[in-house]
């Protein structure tokens, strides 16, 4: 099996486990947080996206990305998790910003998953991914989707109830 197979693999079954356990488990208990709250447990999982500031060692040690790359991911996780921390504080005290910032991490998430996604194809980073930073690709990434969907499903499914 070659590395990109591998990987993909990884990252399509974790996807599917992840949406198993968001539908059994996590979207019931989802339903008895208050509106803040659930959103801002499924904001929590965007707050360690610093973990993409490993690609600095990965490209040392060998991880063939090119700096181009490597800035884009690291921008593009750095601002998520700094909208996600923000959201959170502004939904942890009612500020009235708070679906603001929601909404302004569920665009530059979803933008930075698929461009980031794009940069990794077309880069061939699969080829190269190992120890983390495939752990990043095939765990981890799956999992920020998976928050993102919820994420807007809690917003549409519960878009009549108050912030506070």
């Amino acid at each position: 099996m070659t590395l990109t197979t591998a990987a993909l693999l990884a990252n399509v079954l974790n996807f599917v486990m992840f949406a198993m356990i968001s539908i059994w488990y996590v979207a019931p208990w989802l339903a008895r947080l208050r509106w803040a709250d659930a959103i801002a447990a499924l904001l929590w999982v965007n707050a360690f996206r610093d973990i993409a500031l490993q690609i600095f060692s990965a490209q040392h040690f060998g991880f063939a990305v090119s700096d181009m790359t490597r800035d884009v991911i690291v921008a593009g996780d750095l601002i998520g998790m700094a909208l996600a921390l923000g959201a959170i504080t502004a939904l942890r005290y009612g500020a009235p910003i708070a679906l603001l910032l929601v909404w302004a991490f569920i665009a530059e998430t979803a933008f930075d998953l698929v461009y980031t996604s794009y940069l990794g194809v077309r880069e061939q980073l699969y080829e190269s991914a190992s120890a983390v930073t495939f752990l990043i690709v095939g765990f981890y990434v799956p999992l920020l989707w998976v928050t993102l969907i919820l994420i807007v499903w809690q917003l549409f499914s519960r878009r009549h109830d108050k912030l506070a």
